[in-house]
């Protein structure tokens, strides 16, 4: 068994809020900002900020903790593109974490005295979908009763008619409203994957054994199409060459 995970760098741009936090021992330094298209640029400058208030360097972690998804194709890749690039130089494991389990603890967080203990967690996916995933804490962790799932309004109404939700979490109760069949169940519009909310699971995914290279820092995506790969971008750029009228040679 691995010994206890006593600092632990952990952050998250899955959605339009960039999060960051720090634990070593028992203090905890976080950052939280504008994520979506700014992510790329500030996550960086943020992380190396929380270890200069921390006065510690990357090799003084045991483990980077990052959300792997679901959730925005660029903020998924900003955050495997940097969790391996600084545990490769700091030659340190990942902690991948469920962007969605980020959530729901989260919530657990933000319950206010409510024991939150069985939670529905609904993202806003855009395109008119959600991420939604059911999470259940017992035994002092949380476990998925249902995986992530990419779904449509109807699809996930006609799920909760069988068994409605005790408490739902997430963005996509405000992006839905009143069209997310919640019934009587307690509603977190304001949980998000926050980094001090990874920080507990990514400690349970240490304990159980769960850190991997940095090579396996890879995102959890739900789309079966959400961008083209380099050779299908090349295959469409040669077929609309073949296609286009023959160009005259430009003058040297």
């Amino acid at each position: 068994m691995p010994s206890p995970l006593t600092a632990c760098l952990a952050f998250d741009t899955a959605t339009e809020h960039l999060s960051i936090a720090l634990q070593v021992g028992d203090r905890t330094w976080s950052h939280e900002a504008a994520g979506g298209a700014l992510a790329s640029s500030t996550l960086i400058p943020g992380v190396m900020d929380l270890l200069a208030q921390a006065g510690i360097g990357l090799r003084e972690l045991d483990a980077i903790a990052f959300g792997r998804g679901p959730g925005a194709f660029t903020g998924l890749r900003t955050a495997c593109s940097v969790a391996q690039g600084l545990a490769f130089g700091a030659d340190k494991p990942v902690l991948p974490i469920d962007t969605l389990l980020a959530v729901a603890e989260d919530a657990r967080r933000l319950s206010d005295g409510e024991i939150i203990d069985d939670v529905w967690v609904t993202m806003d996916a855009r395109m008119d979908e959600i991420y939604a995933a059911h999470a259940v804490f017992e035994a002092g962790a949380w476990r998925l009763a249902t995986a992530p799932w990419l779904c449509t309004l109807p699809q996930l109404n006609e799920r909760w008619r069988g068994v409605a939700p005790r408490a739902v979490a997430g963005t996509a109760l405000t992006a839905f409203g009143d069209r997310l069949a919640c019934g009587t169940a307690l509603r977190l519009p304001q949980a998000l994957p926050r980094a001090r909310a990874m920080l507990p699971l990514a400690a349970a995914l240490w304990a159980q054994g769960g850190a991997v290279d940095a090579a396996q820092a890879l995102p959890l995506y739900l789309r079966d199409k959400v961008a083209q790969t380099m050779a299908e971008r090349a295959a469409a750029k040669a077929l609309a060459a073949s296609a286009a009228p023959e160009a005259p040679e430009v003058l040297r």
